[in-house]
């Protein structure tokens, strides 16, 4: 994941940037600015921040002459963060 906006976040998958909206976010995840911006659970259960690893599904493309656009949703089961740089394994 790369960092975090307040309209949303972009993921990378290869060469291919990905735009995740606030309205494809869970509801219960609220954006968090500082130092590290970062999307987390009412609970602090989950976060999404920079260099986290988030399973996503694509519901958009365009294709121009030298770029692909893609819009990706989280809202949806089985999807989110996989891991997080803020936890050690």
């Amino acid at each position: 994941m790369l960092p975090n906006l307040q309209m949303g976040f972009f993921a990378e998958a290869g060469p291919v940037q990905i735009f995740v909206s606030n309205h494809l976010i869970p509801d219960d995840m609220e954006f968090q600015s500082g130092d590290m911006p970062n999307y987390t659970t009412s609970d602090g259960s989950v976060k999404i921040q920079k260099d986290s690893e988030v399973r996503l599904k694509i519901i958009g493309t365009r294709v121009d002459a030298t770029e692909i656009f893609c819009i990706g949703t989280i809202k949806d089961d089985f999807l989110g963060v996989i891991s997080d740089p803020g936890t050690t394994s």
